[in-house]
């Protein structure tokens, strides 16, 4: 009986870590420079040398963004970009300042959809793609760039994604 109870209880952990996680994100530095990537409410900041990348898994239910900053210098987790900064911090946990190029999403809960895009709205500050495992590619490789949403209230730019998807954030695709 003391086997099939540890059975059990090794299957529950294994469907809640399974569903732990609803989407994984890849963001990667394709740049020929130092890219910050940034984002809220999870992730908060990496630096990002040319070619790296950085895995950043987001729960279901979770509504956010991600953004590279440039010419960040940081001590301690202190410091400045001259785009996108987060008012100093390295791990950020509020937007970025304009100009910012941003790849948004909503991780969908319970199974539902997920929504994503890329945003001009506070600016353009680096090149990037964004596409979902089961969705289009988003491509924006500079400012006006018409996949993107350029103005506040411009929702034609949302795309939809199967629940539970990858995703990859790239910059300077």
């Amino acid at each position: 009986m003391a086997s099939r109870a540890a059975s059990l209880a090794l299957f529950l952990l294994a469907a809640f870590a399974a569903g732990a996680n609803a989407a994984t994100f890849n963001i990667r530095n394709n740049c020929g420079y130092t890219v910050w990537p940034a984002g809220i409410p999870v992730g908060g900041g990496v630096r990002l040398n040319p070619g790296q990348s950085w895995t950043v898994n987001v729960p279901a239910g979770t509504s956010g963004r991600f953004w590279g900053r440039t010419g960040c210098s940081f001590n301690g987790g202190r410091g400045h970009c001259n785009s996108g900064d987060c008012a100093g911090a390295l791990s950020c946990s509020v937007s970025g300042q304009t100009p910012a190029t941003l790849a948004e999403y909503t991780i969908g809960a319970n199974g539902a959809q997920d929504f994503y895009d890329i945003s001009l709205v506070d600016g353009f500050n680096q090149p990037m793609d964004f596409s979902c495992s089961t969705g289009v590619n988003i491509h924006c490789p500079g400012a006006g760039c018409k996949q993107a949403y350029l103005f506040p209230k411009d929702d034609t730019k949302t795309h939809a994604c199967r629940s539970n998807s990858n995703y990859q954030v790239t910059f300077c695709p």
